[in-house]
């Protein structure tokens, strides 16, 4: 499994957001994916097997352990470095679901 940074997603990249409801709601990529980490094995046939995945979570680790998981599966999956943190710093773009200014948590 490849680790990239956030600059290596592009712009119609399929995201896949691994964290729980609380943070997802108040931050995330626009058109991501949301499917917490515990829930992935449940759900994991939500995503498309022949599309490319980039999984992310707040700082990476999550995101790693799922992306792992999914490739084991068959899926073609990177894992984002640094995550939403990454994500924020680097000024991308993000939505929340609160009414509130965007940010990770």
């Amino acid at each position: 499994m490849e680790n990239v940074s956030v600059d290596a997603i592009g712009p119609n990249a399929r995201i896949l957001d691994v964290r729980e409801d609380y943070e997802w709601e108040a931050g995330h990529v626009d058109g991501a994916v949301h499917i917490p980490l515990d829930t992935l094995p449940e759900r994991f046939e939500e995503l498309d097997p022949d599309q490319d995945v980039a999984v992310i979570c707040r700082t990476g680790g999550r995101s790693s352990r799922a992306a792992a998981w999914l490739e084991s599966h068959g899926y073609s999956v990177v894992n984002v470095k640094g995550g939403m943190g990454a994500w924020l710093e680097a000024g991308k773009p993000m939505v929340s679901d609160n009414g509130q200014d965007p940010t990770v948590v």
